[in-house]
């Protein structure tokens, strides 16, 4: 399967030409005709396949079965995700555990394009591939719009508990990421990478994030969602309690957390915390051991106040 976005399947095509066809100059083809013979080349899907599972740009992760690296098209910025296979030893690993493997980047295509649907902001797809059908050796690959002018939800609370932004502001973020978490649990949609690294929020037309605006949250690194009819209560509880980590210290109140509490689970929070009492426990409790493994030298509960 080869899918490419037209803008950005002309923009691919006219770089190769281009490339190619500077190869070609000062032979017998005149020009029009070499640029004609490289077009037809390049625009073969094994050529294509080929070309893009060979991508450079600038890594930000590279092993052995996957590459993440950052690269420009015509002024553009793109993403891509390069898979290769995984082998039969972690695929029958996976299998053992109960657990669906990860074999490439189908994955997230489909994971982009359900989000979509449910009007979650994500990334946008230009490119995805994938040849073969063994699942130890199929190689894929997926490209996305570079989400630029951003910055992670992570980063931009980094200043923690002794700056946080402004009680509107932060009211909004909360009821948003509440909002999304209930979207994607609802319909069935784990994300099990699920920490506030992975929300990036928009700034505005002068890199600066406007506190006095609605914020737009897009949830990124989709390549490990469960997309089920019905999402088992211990997937919802990973992703809640890996959510809940990662904003552990960046200087929530206990008024924050039931906030998100209610907002969630869209019931008042005394129903919530009776009807719900062992789900919110269960929360609690893998939040705290997974705290107390990663970070032992910083166990600060949330503090009092607004």
């Amino acid at each position: 399967m080869l899918y490419l976005r037209e803008d950005f399947k002309r923009a691919w095509l006219q770089k190769q030409t281009e490339c190619k066809g500077a190869s070609l100059a000062g032979s017998e083809l005149a020009a029009d005709v070499a640029a004609q013979v490289v077009a037809e080349r390049a625009a073969s899907q094994q050529d294509l396949f080929a070309q893009l599972m060979q991508l450079q740009g600038k890594e930000y992760r590279h092993v052995k079965t996957r590459r993440t690296l950052q690269f420009e098209l015509q002024g553009r910025s793109y993403f891509a995700k390069i898979h290769r296979g995984i082998g039969w030893y972690e695929v029958i690993k996976d299998l053992l555990q109960w657990r669906r493997p990860i074999i490439g980047a189908e994955n997230e295509w489909l994971a982009i394009q359900r989000l979509t649907e449910l009007g979650v902001a994500t990334m946008t797809t230009v490119a995805f591939g994938k040849r073969g059908r063994n699942p130890a050796t199929m190689q894929s690959f997926i490209v996305t719009e570079d989400l630029v002018n951003t910055v992670s939800l992570e980063e931009y609370c980094a200043s923690g508990p002794t700056h946080n932004p402004p009680f509107a502001f932060k009211l909004k973020l909360l009821n948003k990421i509440a909002d999304v978490s209930r979207t994607l649990h609802s319909h069935g949609i784990g994300h099990r990478d699920y920490y506030i690294c992975h929300f990036l929020l928009q700034k505005n037309s002068v890199g600066q994030v406007d506190v006095n605006a609605q914020p737009h949250l897009s949830l990124i690194d989709l390549h490990r969602t469960l997309i089920k009819s019905q999402l088992p209560q211990r997937w919802i509880i990973k992703d809640i309690a890996g959510l809940y980590f990662s904003a552990l210290h960046i200087g929530l109140t206990r008024t924050d957390l039931l906030r998100f509490v209610k907002r969630y689970s869209g019931k008042p929070i005394r129903a919530a915390l009776n009807e719900d009492k062992r789900f919110w426990q269960a929360v609690s409790e893998r939040t705290r051991k997974l705290d107390k493994k990663v970070n032992p030298e910083l166990r600060q509960p949330a503090r009092e106040g607004a």
